[in-house]
């Protein structure tokens, strides 16, 4: 039986809360600079959530295939399992209350959350038991430098390439062109097609860390927390010349935030692992189920957004009778409504975890 890890579900646990925080504010208009993403060059708390989650899918997967190498059998699983994640982001995208309930073929977005860790998790998994750690490291340099060089110095319809949202732009260009119509904004998507690649090296720096957890290496918060230093040192010195963005998935976005997840994932290791101090409890609970989670999270929220009390959504309906009426700021308000919102799925998932209820995507 493999060894769980306490540090790795507790992480999972508060990426995934995290998560639902920044996705359900009691109105958009109010918000606190921190949870919201940064408008495109730069980041936030926010703009860290999601290349936390990859990277703890990349320790998950050294953890899951230990010792394992690339056979037909799990091909097929590695497949199965992406388009299951796959086909549930489609489906929140596609979804309505309306008759009929999915929207018009022509309007759907394509790409989505689930979709990448779908699409990241296939890939990453196919390489971590097709290569070498070797390979790995490799695999991640090619995927960030290639990533760089294609985006900042290939030309693009005779023009210079850039890294802001124009035209001239290597990632939302092939995005207009392959998505059309199916994607987040009208020029580009932050979960688009060619900003997949760097973040398939977000979840191999993830395996990398995983291995580390599982050697026997002495000093393992250590070198986890020297390695979370040196990533983001590289990246802010990358930042100078590849801007660090979130909507793009940069270089020098992907080795900040897998910085910062060493540095995090390391301090809960030495607290829960070493020290053995029982903290975060609940977020080892929603880390269990945390597709599960996030899904009916997203699914939830859509539909109080959909159905409409009078001349507002049952989401506003709840948020002006129930949270503006305690006199506080409409931002703290805000975070108020999104802060139930994360309590009651917390108690969500302990129900799932003592009834022993654990959904395998």
């Amino acid at each position: 039986m493999k060894k769980r890890h306490a540090s790795v579900d507790i992480f999972r646990g508060l990426t995934i809360m995290l998560m639902i925080l920044v996705n359900t504010p009691g109105s958009w208009s109010a918000v606190y600079a921190p949870f919201l993403h940064a408008p495109w060059h730069g980041y936030t708390l926010t703009d860290l959530v999601f290349p936390f989650f990859l990277f703890i899918v990349g320790v998950s997967i050294s953890f899951s295939y230990q010792g394992k190498k690339l056979q037909g059998s799990s091909f097929i699983k590695l497949s199965v399992r992406s388009l299951k994640l796959i086909g549930l982001g489609l489906f929140l995208g596609a979804f309505t209350l309306s008759v009929p309930f999915f929207k018009d073929f022509e309007i759907i977005r394509f790409p989505g959350v689930l979709q990448r860790i779908g699409l990241v998790f296939f890939f990453a998994s196919f390489l971590y038991l097709w290569g070498s750690k070797r390979s790995t490291f490799l695999l991640i340099g090619i995927l960030l430098v290639g990533y760089w060089l294609w985006m900042g110095y290939i030309p693009l319809n005779g023009i210079a390439p850039t890294y802001e949202r124009a035209i001239n732009n290597w990632a939302n260009y092939i995005d207009l062109n392959v998505l059309g119509s199916h994607m987040w904004q009208a020029d580009y998507d932050p979960e688009g097609i060619l900003s997949s690649l760097p973040a398939i090296a977000t979840a191999l720096l993830g395996t990398l860390t995983g291995d580390l957890i599982k050697s026997n290496t002495y000093q393992k918060v250590s070198l986890m927390a020297a390695i979370g230093v040196a990533l983001l040192l590289l990246g802010y010195l990358w930042d100078i010349s590849f801007p660090i963005n979130k909507a793009l998935w940069s270089s020098s976005f992907v080795l900040v935030t897998a910085g910062w997840a060493n540095l995090l994932l390391a301090l809960l290791f030495f607290i829960t692992e070493l020290k053995k101090i029982p903290l975060g409890g609940v977020f080892k609970k929603v880390g269990a189920n945390a597709i599960l989670i996030y899904f009916l999270s997203s699914f939830i929220s859509k539909s109080f957004s959909l159905i409409k009390v009078g001349d507002t959504s049952l989401h506003g309906y709840l948020f002006q009778k129930i949270y503006i009426q305690n006199g506080l700021a409409l931002e703290a308000s805000s975070l108020l409504y999104a802060l139930s919102v994360c309590f009651f799925y917390m108690l969500s998932a302990i129900f799932l975890y003592k009834k022993k209820f654990f959904l395998k995507v």
